[in-house]
């Protein structure tokens, strides 16, 4: 079967970890002959969307991101919950890297290959996660959780380009800065595996977004637009989250932005244009 008829079929699992070890199978038969593609890729099938995308399990339940409870991370139950909220973010993650698959036809081999890679290393993310909040006494779906990163994945659905921009680039970027702050709050609770996983995370997270980074400036130049420019105009059409300081810069530079690029995301007054 096609790459991308997988993906979707794996997009439609509702249980997270039969999910990631179907994503981390598909990755490894692509990879099974030193590189070479060993599953069928057609670029150009416009694929139909079934019902039930993504698949989710029962739990955990999902609210407003404003209805999340803050828990402090130096009680147990509140360490777990910040846990919880990780697994949930590469459960979300799995689903959008698996999503940029199936959903894009007529692109390149690599950006297929890139995103389903995305998608494995996010289900190691997930399992690593819910397996560390396991030993807390806790599993995922325990807690509420919200959808942003969803919500955002299906308002970009009809739209390439924004989808590159606004989802691994400015939603899913978010995370290169707040995963150090989150790493110094489970340091000082004692949890180390925690931070090392985070590691594990972070690392990863810079590679992601770099991919964001360069099918984004692809996309812009296949359509003759300016990357900077048309980001801002995108940025209030989907009225996309603005972010706030502090940024990991190290990060971000590494994973691909422009100083000129960091440079508006850390005027936090000014207002993006209405128009192209």
């Amino acid at each position: 079967m096609d790459l991308r008829q997988l993906a979707l079929e794996a997009l439609c699992i509702a249980d997270p970890v039969r999910k990631a070890y179907a994503v981390q199978a598909l990755w490894a038969r692509t990879q099974a002959q030193t590189g070479a593609q060993t599953v069928p890729l057609d670029p150009d099938a416009v694929l139909a969307e079934p019902p039930g995308v993504p698949g989710r399990p029962e739990r955990p339940v999902l609210v407003r991101a404003d209805a999340v409870p803050p828990r402090s991370p130096f009680t147990l139950v509140g360490r777990a919950a910040l846990l919880h909220a990780i697994a949930h973010i590469e459960k979300n993650a799995i689903d959008l890297a698996l999503d940029a698959v199936w959903r894009f036809s007529g692109l390149p081999t690599a950006y297929y290959l890139d995103w389903l890679r995305v998608a494995a290393e996010e289900a190691t993310h997930h399992l690593l996660v819910a397996e560390h909040l396991a030993t807390l006494g806790y599993t995922y779906g325990d807690f509420e959780a919200h959808d942003g990163l969803w919500t955002m994945t299906w308002k970009t659905r009809g739209d390439f380009v924004a989808r590159m921009a606004l989802v691994p680039r400015t939603l899913e970027a978010r995370g290169l800065d707040a995963t150090p702050l989150i790493q110094t709050k489970l340091r000082k609770a004692g949890d180390l595996r925690a931070v090392e996983i985070l590691d594990v995370i972070l690392r990863d997270e810079v590679g992601h977004v770099a991919i964001g980074n360069h099918w984004y400036r692809w996309a812009c130049a296949r359509e003759g637009i300016d990357p900077v420019a048309h980001y801002r105009v995108l940025v209030a059409q989907y009225e996309a989250p603005r972010l706030r300081p502090p940024f990991n810069r190290a990060a971000r530079l590494a994973a691909g932005f422009s100083d000129e690029e960091l440079a508006f995301l850390e005027a936090p007054l000014a207002t993006p244009p209405s128009g192209s």
